[in-house]
């Protein structure tokens, strides 16, 4: 019997191969991928410094544990280097696996940055456990008060500067926006996002990037794309990720910005479905989004399952908060489908110590909120509040 074939060992694919196992329990599974397999909280990566937390203690299973577990085979260090649609065959370097239905969950890479200087080599990203190891190594060498630079105010960005600063650490967090958090949340919440941040010491360098990065005797030495210039320990790129599509493209299936799937997770060839942070989703309004999210990750997982089994089940995803783990100003948000972004505007208020922003299109309907301070009870009363916006859009 083919197996079922999951390409990628993250969040995305470890979880729908425990929904298929759920569901399933003889079909052989096999999973490829290019890592070590272990399985760990890819989120945990951007504020596990402030709960002391090392590389080893993220990581909850091994691969072994975990091909015990869902009964599979586990190919680790394992790099595909193509796919036939036709034939049904994983080309690697071990060979060619064949697979009866194949799951691409390769999930995103760092974006890197066209940064000048002699040191510009010597810029880090976090994107796996890995990197979160160097990362701590280099923070180590540096000492207990570690002078950091974090390229990216966006959720990544912040979360890091929010992070390092509770640990101890000298954090300077550049961004061209003037506004932290800008591309996703209203200006209400940035502004909180940057008064908390500061607060916490962090130096705001907002308005201007990154343009060169030298060594200078035993540090890195920035320089702005205002002239001003600065010394610090470690810089760390948090600028964003693109989706890997890469295999996608070469199998010659659609792709746009992610890989494009339908309302079931298909793909364009039927039999290759794709979830995580190399898909770009279906939306109501008819839109193809990227959510490179947990909780579209959960949904989805629970929908390819089921029509891996043969019951084709559409992704149904309900309207779950994102929220940004920066304990000095916890913000949670739903932005606005991009079809509804371009039509309305954000209206804020504040009581209470708590600001809320909620989007509205020209027809005064809600498409989006944001609220920070948040907590369960703010954050559930909002997300009720867009369902039932939701629900008399489509009556």
């Amino acid at each position: 019997m083919k197996p079922i074939a999951i390409i990628g060992s993250g969040l995305a694919g470890y979880t729908v191969a425990r929904e298929f196992r759920k569901l399933d329990k003889t079909t052989p599974l096999l999973i490829i991928t290019g890592d070590d397999g272990c399985f760990y909280s890819k989120p945990m990566l951007s504020n596990a410094f402030a709960m002391g937390k090392q590389p080893q203690q993220l990581q909850s299973k091994t691969a072994d544990q975990m091909a015990a577990e869902l009964t599979a085979t586990i190919l680790t260090k394992t790099l595909v280097s193509g796919i036939n649609t036709v034939a049904q065959t994983i080309h690697t370097k071990m060979g060619d696996f064949e697979y009866a239905q194949l799951v691409l969950a390769p999930g995103a890479q760092a974006i890197r940055l066209p940064i000048a200087g002699s040191a510009a080599d010597q810029v880090l990203s976090v994107n796996n456990l890995t990197d979160y190891a160097v990362f701590r190594d280099k923070l180590a060498q540096a000492g207990d008060k570690a002078r950091v630079t974090i390229l990216g105010a966006g959720l990544i960005g912040c979360e890091f500067s929010d992070d390092l600063a509770s640990a101890g650490h000298e954090v300077t967090l550049i961004d061209p926006n003037i506004l932290p958090l800008a591309a996703l949340a209203p200006t209400a919440i940035s502004q909180g996002l940057h008064a908390a941040l500061n607060a916490k010491g962090v130096q705001l360098k907002l308005g201007s990037t990154a343009s060169q990065i030298d060594m200078l005797d035993n540090s890195l030495q920035v320089t702005l794309s205002n002239g001003e210039s600065f010394n610090t320990d470690v810089v760390l790129s948090a600028v964003g990720l693109r989706a890997d599509i890469r295999l996608a493209q070469a199998a010659q299936l659609h792709t746009d910005r992610g890989i494009i799937i339908n309302e079931y997770g298909q793909t364009s060839v039927p039999e290759i479905f794709a979830l995580g942070d190399c898909a770009q989703y279906k939306q109501a309004d008819g839109s193809q989004s990227l959510m490179p999210y947990v909780a579209p990750i959960m949904t989805a997982a629970r929908a390819i399952a089921l029509s891996l089994t043969g019951q084709l089940t559409s992704i149904d995803m309900k309207p779950a908060a994102v929220l940004v783990k920066t304990p000095s100003y916890p913000v949670a948000l739903i932005p606005p489908a991009f079809a509804a972004s371009k039509s309305g505007a954000w209206e804020s208020n504040h009581a209470d110590g708590v600001t809320i922003s909620r989007y509205f299109d020209e027809g005064k309907k809600l498409h989006g909120f944001a609220v920070a301070p948040q907590d369960a009870k703010s954050r559930n009363a909002l997300i009720a509040e867009l369902i039932e916006a939701q629900a008399t859009r489509l009556n």
